[in-house]
């Protein structure tokens, strides 16, 4: 099971995450691309708190799909454009997690890939237990093809 590490040889994070978490080699490992405040719609509102709510959504979805939870987190990194959204974000990063410690990294940047998009997240997750959901995952690229990016159903036809 992953380990939060605090050193008592430095200073204590100042909200709820860890400086470093510990896990065995011998776990299912997920890295969770940049998830942003997109529903399945497309649609991305304007409002800071429903992106970071959506773009957690959109996290635990990845986590639930690979058989995790949010347990299994050990690592979120978080960009926001918005200066000064720290402690909106540890709130609502808070209660996400509940009692769960994870590395976590916050930082304000200027933008994201597209100007209305104000929140991204994205992480790393191991899970000990046995790999019966991994199994049970498609085995092929091909099973993952999505048709939008299929270069052979957007060619031309004669």
């Amino acid at each position: 099971m992953p380990r939060p590490i605090i050193p008592r040889s430095i200073a204590a994070p100042p909200s709820r995450y860890a400086h470093g978490v510990v896990h065995s080699a011998r776990a299912r490992r997920l890295v969770i691309a940049g998830q942003v405040g997109m529903r399945i719609d497309g649609t991305i509102p304007d409002d800071l708190v429903e992106q970071m709510e959506i773009a957690w959504d959109n996290l635990t979805a990845v986590l639930a799909e690979a058989g995790m939870n949010i347990s299994d987190l050990i690592k979120i990194n978080v960009f926001v454009t918005v200066p000064g959204s720290v402690g909106l974000y540890r709130t609502i990063r808070d209660r996400r997690l509940g009692r769960h410690l994870c590395a976590a990294t916050y930082l304000e940047v200027a933008g994201l890939v597209a100007p209305n998009i104000l929140f991204e997240i994205d992480g790393e997750a191991v899970c000990e237990e046995p790999d019966a959901a991994f199994l049970e995952m498609p085995q092929s690229d091909e099973a993952f093809t999505l048709p939008h990016l299929d270069p052979a159903r957007s060619r031309a036809k004669p």
